[in-house]
């Protein structure tokens, strides 16, 4: 849970404890006024009569506290309810996203296979070619991005090295194959790029 996505939750938990504070000290500011109001009435009461209303006073203050504890705990676990509820569902507009894709791809390979022969490769290639670029447009949407490793410089930060080669035309320390594409998201590497590093001329 990120400092940002918990905020609003603690904000509305700390107005909750403090409506169960403002209760309790509600309910004993009343107790206290009715005892004030006792001392000034002009029947003064006994000391027994006394000890059962502030005691019935107290037993209403406390049922007042509890019930806003109660109020407060409830509230509490329905905002954890409706956060998880939101990190389960956070990636569903990306996945409507993905399932268009899905379909077109299935829709290459139906194509292809309603026909056959060269002219069907063909198409089925170029149908897959159509895909791909959806999908990396889609990805491109929600901030994923390829890592430039192809030739590059070497950056253990982006590239993972899986092995070295001598290349006659790349240098030494630059990245002379791409064995698996990496991707970063809004910044961040989500995946380095696997590659291949070459060692210079032979």
């Amino acid at each position: 849970m990120n400092e940002t996505s918990s905020q609003p939750e603690n904000d509305d938990l700390r107005d909750a404890q403090t409506e169960t504070r403002d209760a309790a000290q509600e309910a004993t500011d009343q107790a206290y006024e009715s005892f004030e109001a006792a001392q000034d009435d002009a029947a003064p009461e006994t000391r027994d009569e006394e000890m059962i209303r502030l005691r019935s006073e107290v037993e209403a203050a406390d049922k007042r506290v509890l019930q806003a504890q109660a109020e407060a705990e409830n509230f509490r676990k329905r905002m954890r309810r409706d956060y998880e509820d939101q990190l389960k569902f956070a990636a569903m507009p990306l996945v409507n996203d993905i399932l268009q894709v899905r379909d077109n791809l299935t829709r290459a390979i139906e194509a292809a296979s309603a026909s056959g022969g060269v002219e069907a490769a063909e198409g089925l290639r170029e149908g897959v070619a159509m895909v791909a670029k959806q999908l990396d447009d889609t990805l491109g949407k929600y901030g994923v991005e390829p890592i430039p490793a192809d030739g590059e410089e070497f950056d253990p930060n982006f590239h993972e090295a899986i092995s070295q080669m001598p290349h006659p035309e790349i240098e030494s320390g630059k990245v002379a194959h791409v064995a698996v594409s990496g991707f970063k998201m809004h910044g961040r590497v989500i995946r380095p790029a696997q590659v291949v590093v070459s060692t210079g001329t032979p």
